[in-house]
């Protein structure tokens, strides 16, 4: 008997120290990278804050935008940002520094039920450009050197298609500040390319169904009429949902059902947070992106 009743007196210590930790929770922050401009990103975050603050029990939620993809790594990886959805590159550039960081929990599911999506180079279409072999000397932009449609898998991929090394093929190239920028740059002509993301289906007038082509298409700065795109990568996993390892097991229990209820509760801030015409989250395992770390620690190295 004495053995149970010490069973049973762990159990509830354990279950005591678990609740009390979880009640100490008293804010969560979301990090924003920088992807698309500082006022949309927040204001297509605050109808998940407010649910979130509802789903949890956790009284405040912080939204914390990033001029970058570093700054939110890097608050992931100091446990200073609780929640953040990125790129499967920015994953991996934590996973590899520290893999007990954060865990990917979720990720978007397409209009056609894809969990993939695409690297894509535009240039204007006004400069004539037709195929890659017409860029040869040319300025190419990226869009983040933590981006992984933007910079990782260009980088990885172009070369098979260009027949060069990316650095030895352009004339130049460099950052354009985040997806948007770096479309708005090419329109104005800072870079006569530039790389960016969609899902590559769905309507090329309305930039595909989701990505940032879409994205500033519904904001009314892009017609795609005034783009070509000139490549396309082989499919990326989507981007993963992170949660910090730092927070208790019940929260981020409570985290991950209330994103995985969110497209059926509120479609519209569902896909207004996700960027596009994507249907549901659906679970994902560290091991979905495999090949992305791999890609990262050979290209980049961190």
């Amino acid at each position: 008997m004495s053995a149970i009743r010490n069973v049973l007196m762990a159990t509830l210590a354990l279950t005591m120290t678990s609740t009390a930790f979880a009640q100490d929770v008293s804010v969560l922050r979301i990090g924003l990278d920088g992807s698309e401009n500082e006022a949309d990103q927040i204001r297509k975050t605050e109808c998940v804050a407010e649910g979130l603050k509802v789903a949890t029990g956790v009284p405040e939620v912080q939204i914390f935008p990033s001029p970058d993809y570093n700054g939110v790594i890097q608050g992931l990886l100091g446990g200073t940002i609780d929640i953040a959805s990125m790129g499967a590159s920015s994953y991996a550039a934590i996973a590899l520094q520290d893999p007990a960081a954060v865990d990917p929990i979720l990720t978007t599911a397409g209009a056609d039920g894809s969990t993939g999506y695409y690297s894509l180079l535009v240039a204007r279409k006004d400069k004539g450009y037709t195929k890659l072999a017409d860029l040869k000397g040319k300025k190419l932009g990226f869009a983040d050197p933590d981006s992984t449609s933007g910079y990782l898998v260009p980088n990885v991929s172009l070369p098979a298609d260009i027949g060069a090394p990316v650095a030895e093929f352009f004339g130049e190239t460099g950052f354009g500040g985040g997806h948007e920028n770096l479309v708005l740059g090419v329109l104005d002509g800072t870079w006569d390319a530039g790389t960016t993301f969609g899902s590559g289906v769905g309507e090329w007038a309305e930039g595909y169904t989701t990505g940032n082509l879409h994205t500033m298409v519904e904001k009314g700065i892009l017609d795609t009429d005034d783009i070509v795109e000139l490549w396309r990568s082989p499919q990326i996993p989507n981007g993963p949902l992170m949660v910090s390892n730092k927070l208790p097991e019940d929260l981020k229990a409570k985290i991950q059902a209330f994103f995985l209820e969110l497209p059926t509760k509120d479609l519209a801030c569902f896909q207004g947070f996700t960027g596009g015409e994507n249907t549901a989250y659906v679970e994902v395992e560290p091991a979905f992106y495999d090949t992305i770390v791999a890609a990262r620690k050979s290209v980049i190295g961190d």
